[in-house]
């Protein structure tokens, strides 16, 4: 099978740098994978992508060595077997606030005996290769969002589920959920202090710490206090700033309020 470059990443002591794609288009994915991402999400859930521009999407994605993910809708078990089964090698699923909510993931994403996860890896196959079956369990990464007061509270609970890899924080509903301002970086005090929460304790538990990031300079910095896998804003994002940038130069040079 396919090896997930994610695992080797984190076997070597490093971190994994992930783009996210909120553009429902194979070629903004394929334009996006050809920068070097180690992995691009396909964003289920707040992105304008559905089931089948996803498909085109990671097949897109695997042009190249990123690896492609998921960020599915909701902890559901019949997207997060299609995603798998489309070829995502990685899936994070939002709003896991107990031991109950983490275990319904992992029965989903894992074969039995370890799960309960249905067989027909339509694109699997393709990707990850003929003893995708035998291999799979081993191969696929999985990643429960801590996005909750809820989880908060819950969150040994949570690290101590069988086959769960890591814990994703979303910093913006962290920050609602705390009754804080919505936003990745600046975080306010109580959510910087929930943040260094799951990391001190996903590091002590084995688990990949992950985080959500709006600027490089967040993520790098987070990567020192010891976060194992960061994603940097969205495709739209970053098209919106790179166009920004360069409509705030032309204004500023031709003095024109619009046209050239």
């Amino acid at each position: 099978m396919r090896p997930n470059r994610l695992r080797e990443i984190w076997a070597a002591g490093g971190a994994a740098v992930n783009g996210w794609l909120a553009i429902p288009s194979a070629f903004s994915a394929e334009t996006m994978a050809h920068q070097g991402w180690d992995s691009l999400t396909v964003d289920l859930q707040h992105g304008a992508v559905d089931y089948q521009a996803a498909v085109t999407m990671f097949t897109a994605i695997s042009t190249t060595r990123t690896v492609p993910m998921a960020r599915v809708p909701w902890n559901e078990p019949g997207i997060l077997m299609k995603v798998l089964d489309a070829g995502a090698y990685a899936v994070i699923c939002p709003m896991v606030n107990s031991a109950a909510d983490a275990e319904r993931l992992v029965a989903a994403t894992r074969y039995p005996p370890l799960g309960r996860r249905s067989f027909g890896p339509i694109r699997g196959l393709l990707y990850g290769g003929p003893d995708y079956p035998e291999h799979a369990n081993d191969t696929v990464v999985v990643f429960a969002m801590i996005e909750t007061r809820e989880g908060l509270d819950n969150l040994e609970d949570i690290l101590r589920v069988p086959g769960l890899d890591g814990v994703y924080i979303g910093p913006s509903d962290l920050s609602l959920a705390l009754g804080c301002r919505p936003t990745f970086d600046d975080v306010d005090p109580p959510v910087a202090e929930a943040i260094a929460l799951v990391l001190a304790k996903a590091t002590e538990a084995g688990r990949i710490p992950a985080i959500h990031n709006g600027t490089p300079e967040a993520a790098l910095a987070r990567i020192e206090r010891g976060f194992r896998f960061v994603t940097i804003a969205s495709d739209a994002r970053l098209m919106a700033a790179g166009a920004r940038a360069v409509m705030a130069q032309m204004r500023g040079g031709s003095g024109a309020a619009g046209g050239y």
